[in-house]
């Protein structure tokens, strides 16, 4: 089975876990969008459902598919947010941030009661920073120091640069982003996220830690594996 129809049958079952009349976030990515595709199948007339965008990508594709999509406003707390990562630790550690958003989905995770994380098998790693760079997202101003920071403290950091032009990759938010290759991977990922969030100039990082409530698995036989915290599948 291609990797994309496995992120499509975990996509597909977060978009499961949703019922008519729930307040829900949306993450940002390539296994969103097939959770977003899910859900405009499944409510096709928008059933009550309210709905705020990590990304103006992820928003642009609920509008054009008929969900309803709205501002945040002061007082949202979330039913649910379905999102994608980068990489999924057996504690249920993430690394987020693939796709740019990494700021505003770690926003929604924390107003959120259960955040519910669909990924292809590749995605399943011992621990962080293994397969995938850590992101963070930094104040433009604050770059180049930033870099030597990072760079002091054995993390190999890298600005996110656009293929093409080779310019600063944006966020929505209008900041930059730094990808971290630590050598040996993320031992800790808690205290990693702690030690980059404190240097000025740090936005956010790209670690998600004690956020994730359920993890759907779109294996290469067709089938979905959900596992919970603690490692294991539910009872």
């Amino acid at each position: 089975m291609e990797l994309e129809e496995e992120k499509a049958l975990a996509g597909r079952a977060a978009a499961g876990h949703v019922r008519p009349g729930q307040k829900l976030a949306l993450g940002t990515g390539s296994t969103t969008s097939f959770a977003i595709r899910a859900l405009a199948e499944k409510f096709p007339s928008g059933d009550h459902l309210s709905i705020v965008a990590s990304s103006n990508a992820t928003e642009r594709l609920a509008v054009e598919l008929g969900l309803p999509v709205r501002a945040l406003e002061p007082g949202d707390k979330f039913d649910l947010m379905i999102d994608g990562a980068d990489e999924v630790a057996p504690t249920l550690a993430l690394t987020k941030g693939g796709g740019g958003a990494l700021f505003r989905e770690k926003f929604l995770a924390r107003l959120s009661a259960e955040l519910v994380i669909a990924v292809d098998h590749t995605k399943l790693v011992p621990k962080l920073g293994t397969r995938h760079p850590i992101p963070i997202e930094v104040v433009p101003f604050a770059r180049v120091k930033l870099l030597h920071q990072l760079t002091e403290r054995a993390l190999s950091p890298r600005l996110r640069a656009d293929r093409a032009s080779g310019a600063p990759v944006l966020t929505d938010n209008g900041n930059e982003i730094l990808d971290l290759f630590p050598e040996n991977g993320v031992d800790d990922p808690a205290r990693l996220d702690h030690e980059l969030r404190v240097l000025p100039g740090v936005i956010e990082t790209g670690i998600f830690v004690g956020l994730a409530h359920r993890i759907y698995v779109g294996l290469p036989d067709g089938t979905v594996q959900e596992i919970l915290p603690g490692g294991g599948p539910p009872p």
